[in-house]
């Protein structure tokens, strides 16, 4: 089978001096030059957060200060880098929690792992793990990224319960007439 030449057309005089592409290439200049300003002055400006935002997970605990996560591990599992570890444990018999099979003893998040995918929230039963607006994460060394169980929950703090889980399940628990 024989090569197949393509006649290319001659350049013009203008298309030799690259005149056009100069000029093309100042005349985006000049525009960036007279259009309005678009740094922020970060951090004092932030941009504006789009809604459906999905930021760094977090712990949250209930209105009254209660743990809310039962350590079921669901957001483990379904992690697609393996991002967040827990290890499970008892909960103690004298915290008012008998409802509750166990506790996480250990939550960490490795947040340089973490993709940001929202998986762990959507699977989360007990509503304990959301995804805060927060999208600057920084840190000096890789340990400052991987987050233990207390800096969740200073990062979480507390949300408000929409469907007051913990309060019906506490008040089923302690019901009269219930057999201990």
């Amino acid at each position: 089978m024989a090569a197949i030449t393509v006649a290319r057309k001659p350049l013009t005089f203008a298309e030799r001096t690259y005149l056009p592409q100069i000029l093309g290439g100042l005349r985006t200049t000049l525009r960036h030059l007279v259009r309005r300003k678009q740094t922020l002055e970060y951090p004092e400006e932030r941009p504006a957060i789009p809604p459906g935002y999905r930021g760094v997970p977090t712990l949250v605990r209930d209105p009254h200060g209660r743990e809310k996560c039962v350590s079921c591990q669901l957001c483990e599992f379904v992690c697609p880098p393996k991002a967040i570890r827990i290890t499970p444990g008892a909960v103690p018999a004298d915290s008012g929690r008998d409802h509750i099979e166990k506790a996480p003893q250990a939550f960490t998040i490795d947040m340089l792992r973490c993709i940001y995918c929202g998986f762990c929230q959507e699977v989360c039963p007990e509503e304990a793990i959301f995804l805060q607006n927060q999208f600057s994460l920084s840190g000096y060394s890789r340990a400052e990224l991987v987050h233990d169980k207390a800096r969740l929950y200073e990062l979480g703090g507390t949300l408000p319960d929409a469907h007051y889980k913990w309060d019906r399940k506490l008040a089923a628990a302690t019901a009269p007439g219930r057999a201990h």
